[in-house]
This record gives C-alpha cells, sequence and structure tokens, in this order.
C-alpha cells in the first residue's frame, strides 16, 4: 500500500501506549491497530484530527505516500 501510517513512530516518541492513546482519541485498540497495520480503508478528518490533537502532530507526520 503506498500510503504509511506511521502512528508507531509518534507513540514510542511520546512513550505513550496505544491503549491511552485509543482512549483519548475515541478508538478501540483494535481500530488502532487497523490503522497501525495499513489494513484501513479510509480514515475521517475528524479522527486525523483527533489524532493529531492527542499526538500534538501534523497529519503528515503520521501519514507517509511511498512509491511502489
Amino acid at each position: 500500500m503506498p500510503i504509511v501510517v506511521r502512528i508507531d513512530v509518534e507513540l514510542a516518541r511520546r512513550k505513550m501506549s496505544v491503549g491511552e492513546f485509543a482512549e483519548r482519541v475515541g478508538l478501540t485498540p483494535a481500530n488502532v491497530a487497523v490503522l497501525k497495520n495499513g489494513r484501513a480503508k479510509a480514515v475521517r478528518f475528524s479522527t486525523l484530527e483527533a489524532m493529531c490533537r492527542v499526538l500534538d502532530c501534523q497529519p503528515g507526520d503520521l501519514l507517509e505516500w511511498v512509491d511502489e
């Protein structure tokens, strides 16, 4: 998949657990895992906004396009 989700990198930089992140964003840990593992087909802007707010980052910090 040419879009790589880099949530794990941002969580590690902040020493935040998936459980804490999921709770603060309003997602289940299972849905965070779907995002982290690249199995998500879409991300709502409201979810992306919440993730950026919790991690104090920009959308480009969480999503990266890579050429196949």
